[in-house]
């Protein structure tokens, strides 16, 4: 190991790490740099350079507080595998996984880095020309079509999950991750009242559509959760943070999409910090536009689509509230934590207007 190479990094051991990767990934080499990767606000990400210029990704679960059932790496490594064995979805390749707590603090995998730009703001799309721009959003529709017709039986993924009652079940799980999220924010001294969850978990299990045939649902679907490419044509060349994946239904997926998608003219999307603000650069397809090529492809009837939407409006709304809890713990690494609280009462309110107008758009 260089000595150059800083013993620790927030989150990972290095000497401990060097030491396993010397028998699960015999042909890596000496790593020379490791550094935390920008972006993520849940799990942490970790980009390695070994000797040989080969580059890896590390990934694992956030530091303090840390929500029941989520931020699984095995699940999350086992749905990449599969992916990347048996589909066209494109994925990095996973490297090994490690369940030994003792190796860094916590669970973690290695993958593949994959060559790719994070598009997030207006900025980072400013070079894209507004035809491949189109493309891109295209693609993107169409990578979440081919994702959600993964035949999981052949592909191993048959017990991913328990589709029956899967919005149901997942109303109840999240509605049990705000309330521990809101112990945690009180033990921290913060008192928060927020009337509008109550009302909305209450308008949403009213709503609850029928259910129907359970795919492969990424969780988190977003254009910043992709890896784009432009050259030789527009390609989404990986997708990433599977960290909630499962089978269900497949329009609470498109539902968190669009949520996250911006307009052109969108006037409010500086008050949501998370999800990329680059698709209202020229060229784009529309939050309509993107559900309609999705429709295209898989045929899936999108008439209780503002359910999902707002619904969609409550999970962010719990996932931020999480997040806030670990910045007031102090264990968050990274920077952009400090306003994400501020977003979940914009969250609930957004997602009674969407009911209310029974509009997806």
């Amino acid at each position: 190991m260089s000595g150059e190479l800083p013993a620790g990094v927030p989150g990972v051991d290095v000497p401990r790490l060097v030491d396993w990767m010397k028998g699960a990934v015999p042909d890596a080499g000496r790593i020379t740099a490791i550094r935390v990767i920008a972006g993520g606000r849940s799990n942490l990400t970790y980009g390695i350079t070994l000797e040989d210029g080969r580059r890896v990704v590390l990934r694992r679960p956030p530091l303090g507080h840390v929500l029941p059932t989520a931020h699984d790496m095995r699940r999350e490594h086992r749905v990449m595998s599969a992916l990347a064995a048996g589909t066209a979805v494109p994925v990095p390749e996973p490297l090994a996984f490690c369940a030994d707590e003792g190796v860094i603090g916590a669970p973690f995998y290695l993958m593949d880095h994959v060559d790719g730009r994070v598009l997030r703001t207006l900025e980072d799309a400013a070079d894209v020309p507004p035809g491949e721009a189109r493309a891109l959003g295209e693609r993107l529709a169409e990578v979440l079509a081919e994702i959600h017709l993964v035949d999981v039986e052949a592909v191993g993924l048959a017990d991913f999950g328990r589709p029956s009652g899967y919005m149901t079940r997942q109303l109840r799980r999240w509605g049990q991750q705000w309330e521990r999220s809101q112990e945690a924010v009180l033990a921290t001294g913060v008192s928060r009242d927020l009337p509008a969850y109550g009302r909305l978990v209450a308008r949403l299990a009213e709503r609850m559509p029928a259910e129907g045939p359970a795919r492969l649902v990424h969780g988190d679907y977003r254009l910043d959760n992709a890896l784009a490419r432009l050259a030789p044509r527009p390609e989404i060349a990986a997708v990433v943070d599977w960290e909630m994946s499962t089978l269900g239904d497949p329009l609470a997926d498109l539902g968190l999409t669009l949520l996250y998608w911006a307009d052109a003219g969108d006037e409010e999307r500086g008050s949501i910090p998370v999800g990329a603000t680059a698709t209202a650069a020229p060229g784009f397809l529309d939050r309509r536009g993107f559900a309609e090529r999705y429709a295209e492809i898989t045929g899936f009837d999108l008439s209780d689509l503002d359910f999902y939407v707002a619904f969609a409006c409550f999970k962010l709304a719990v996932i931020l509230e999480g997040i806030h809890a670990r910045y007031l713990q102090n264990a968050t690494v990274g920077e952009g934590f400090d306003k994400l609280g501020d977003s979940v009462p914009v969250l609930l309110d957004r997602a009674h207007h969407i009911l209310d107008t029974r509009s997806p758009w």
